[in-house]
């Protein structure tokens, strides 16, 4: 008869069997599969010394190629701007390489009649009507700066507007700014928060670099990116204009002028002018610009038509 012994001697056999199989099995296996892990490492850290090395290459490649154009900027731009007026108007985006520009812009021979940086402040679409108040009551009394102001509601649209013609030439036949109007319309603007000045403003510019980077990536992305592209149409309304970027995608200031069969007949850019390359371009485009009355779309990008523009000896 099978009592209840017999089944506690019959599981416990089999329960040794089990560990006693574990143990051989594992014993078995432990050569092959340490091996073969050991080898995976061993790979994984070839992999790694060669994309470590491939990193220190490509950045010694980038340093040599930042080397070479700060060293040809010093043969190929002196001279090419002398006495040209020119302000530098820095976006919220651009601010890292905007004394990058200046420095290549100077070493032309321009005469940087100020840099204005646009803040955060005046972009967000939150302000759009206190931008459109500013816009009046910036203006001096006896002034005439609010005539032929965009009227469609679009505040930075319409501050641009004001801004682009104090800082700029104005069209032939119109009666310049006097300096007591442009120091009226910065000071409101700049008291307001909305934009600073690195230096006093010297007076009005025949060309202006904005300095632009990355797109908007908020909530409100598209209507920021929308009003940068209205910063820059109203200036371009009354002088040379290079914009000097950082990418070509994306939705940014670059791409967008690239993509307007409008704009870029009139607006140049140059997508990498974060770099020490992409900074001596924007000088050189500005020249074509000056020169040739010509826009181009240089730098690095797919939408570029070239590295640089070919400029006549």
């Amino acid at each position: 008869m099978i009592n209840f012994r017999y089944h506690v001697v019959s599981l416990t056999a089999v329960f040794l069997a089990l560990a006693i199989g574990l143990v051989v099995g594992t014993a078995a296996l432990n050569g092959p599969v340490a091996d073969s892990l050991k080898e995976q490492v061993t790979a994984l850290r070839k992999d790694n010394q060669q994309m470590r090395q491939t990193v220190n290459n490509v950045e010694k490649q980038l340093e040599s190629e930042e080397g070479f154009a700060a060293e040809m900027s010093q043969v190929v731009l002196p001279g090419k701007l002398t006495g040209r007026r020119v302000l530098v108007l820095s976006l919220p985006t651009g601010r890292e390489h905007t004394e990058g520009v200046i420095k290549m812009l100077r070493l032309a021979g321009a005469d940087i009649t100020g840099r204005v940086d646009l803040q955060d402040k005046f972009i967000n679409p939150d302000n759009n009507t206190n931008l459109l108040e500013l816009a009046v009551t910036a203006v001096r009394p006896t002034s005439t700066q609010t005539t032929g102001l965009p009227g469609n509601g679009h505040g930075v649209e319409t501050s641009s507007a004001l801004l682009a013609s104090v800082l700029l030439d104005r069209a032939q036949g119109v009666a310049p700014v006097g300096d007591a109007d442009r120091r009226s319309v910065l000071a409101a603007y700049t008291n307001a928060g909305y934009l600073t000045t690195e230096d006093p403003v010297t007076g009005p510019a025949e060309a202006v670099v904005v300095v632009s980077g990355q797109p908007y990536v908020d909530k409100d992305s598209a209507k920021k990116d929308e009003s940068v592209v209205k910063v820059a149409e109203q200036f371009d309304r009354t002088g040379a204009i290079v914009v000097g970027g950082n990418g070509s995608a994306g939705g940014n200031l670059v791409a967008i002028v690239r993509g307007d069969p409008v704009l870029s007949q009139t607006i140049s850019t140059v997508d990498n002018a974060n770099t020490i390359q992409g900074q001596l371009v924007t000088s050189l485009a500005l020249v074509q610009q000056l020169t040739e009355k010509k826009a181009g779309q240089y730098g690095v990008g797919d939408s570029a038509a070239s590295l640089l523009p070919k400029l006549p000896q």
